[in-house]
């Protein structure tokens, strides 16, 4: 592990070294090994070095440095001079690496065709080369000439394809990391909306039914303490299951934000501290929250037709929420009306609808009016009937909620099941 540690750190400091210097040191260590064989023996029919040789020596190497900054114009410079270097009858093996990697360098970041040329004044210039000497026969020369400018253009058109790759394949991580973040933030986004639209149904029909009550017990507290008594109890059984769900939500908000740490609970006690994460309601909740509105004074009907499925918990809490929040409205905006809540079972669609014979005018509040509202008509304010819609159209449903025709006002919902 250590080592691993330590290779990491000298990987890490040598990709932050300049590829400059990298050259630099490439092109001085070229230039000393051929100095150093160009003062070796040198085979019969060729010059040794001498004041001359070392500077061609010098001046076809160390321009190696600037190879990445210029390489088609750099390696014509040093096939240029080795040839001179060749005509003077210098050995040409002295300073035959020098243009091998000036053609590498070409192959490996220009074009093809400027490789291909940049080889063939290579292969000329050797194959000059081998008409100087004796040591090799014409087709050995030849054979070079051709074997070795081709190798190099290989590997280097390899290399430029797997740069181009890895700048490409960089650009789609880049490209792909901030699709990754746009979509957490709109997951974030959507999610905070869904909460929020959550609060507010929960919010509001639990105050609703409170408000309803607390007027009841306020009203017949004297003469009727028996039935104030029992609104009290529905109170205090509707603030009950609001703060459950209440809590249940920012619950969620809490493990999501990291505000839970080991076992412990939210508000950092034990199991006992720790909250209940019950599933969110559904449509097996319906016949509660029908009887919790009875209790706040408004006669509600249930009725199920068809055979009852399993829905989709997301589907399920739709339709709950949109039962939940037109009884609400009915509770805030109907008086004295009487609801009908059905569920209908059809082949693939579930149809629920909230049907009551209040009045059904426009109300600044966004709670009774149509979502399709007549031209001319106002256009709702608040967020109930919109949120109904909204939730409706993210499970693929329909919803439409207005007025009806012989009195009183529908919402309708329709999700496939």
């Amino acid at each position: 592990m250590r080592s691993t540690t330590v290779w990491t750190r000298v990987r890490l400091g040598a990709e932050r070294v300049p590829a400059w210097v990298y050259d630099s040191v490439i092109a001085l260590a070229i230039t000393v090994v051929s100095l150093l064989l160009g003062n070796d023996r040198v085979p019969q029919g060729w010059s040794g070095l001498d004041p001359r040789g070392v500077a061609l020596t010098c001046a076809v190497n160390l321009p190696l440095a600037a190879r990445r900054r210029f390489p088609s114009t750099l390696c014509l410079l040093v096939l240029a001079v080795w040839a001179v270097y060749v005509a003077l009858d210098y050995w040409p093996v002295v300073n035959s690496l020098g243009p091998l990697l000036a053609l590498y360098t070409v192959a490996s970041q220009r074009p093809m065709r400027q490789a291909v040329l940049c080889a063939l004044l290579l292969a000329a210039v050797w194959n000059l080369a081998g008409t100087t000497g004796l040591e090799s026969s014409w087709a050995t020369v030849l054979g070079q000439s051709v074997l070795y400018p081709g190798v190099l253009c290989g590997f280097g058109h390899l290399a430029r394809k797997a740069a181009r790759r890895n700048v490409e394949l960089a650009r789609l991580t880049d490209q792909l990391r901030r699709e990754r973040t746009g979509a957490e933030r709109r997951a974030v986004a959507e999610e905070r909306v869904r909460i929020a639209r959550d609060l507010h149904d929960v919010v509001a029909h639990h105050m609703s039914v409170i408000s309803v009550q607390a007027g009841l017990a306020g009203y017949v507290f004297d003469s009727d303490p028996r039935t104030a008594r029992g609104a009290l109890g529905t109170i205090a059984d509707t603030s009950g299951e609001a703060l459950a769900e209440l809590r249940r939500l920012l619950a969620v908000l809490r493990v999501e934000g990291g505000d839970r740490s080991d076992d412990r609970g939210p508000h950092g006690g034990g199991d006992g501290d720790r909250p209940e994460f019950g599933p969110a309601p559904g449509l097996g909740q319906l016949p509660e929250l029908v009887e919790r509105v009875r209790g706040a004074g408004v006669p509600v009907r249930f009725t199920v037709t068809g055979e009852p499925r399993s829905l989709a918990p997301g589907a399920g809490q739709c339709a709950y929420r949109v039962v939940q929040e037109a009884l609400t409205n009915v509770l805030k905006h109907a008086g004295t009306a009487r609801a009908d809540v059905t569920l209908a079972y059809r082949p693939r669609q579930l149809t629920v609808a909230v049907v009551d014979d209040g009045p059904g005018s426009a109300g600044p509040e966004g709670g009774r009016i149509s979502l399709q509202p007549a031209a001319g008509s106002r256009q709702p304010g608040g967020h109930g009937l919109i949120g109904m819609r909204e939730r409706a159209r993210i499970y693929g449903g329909r919803l439409h909620a207005g007025p009806r025709a012989s009195g009183g006002f529908e919402v309708r919902l329709i999700l496939p099941a």
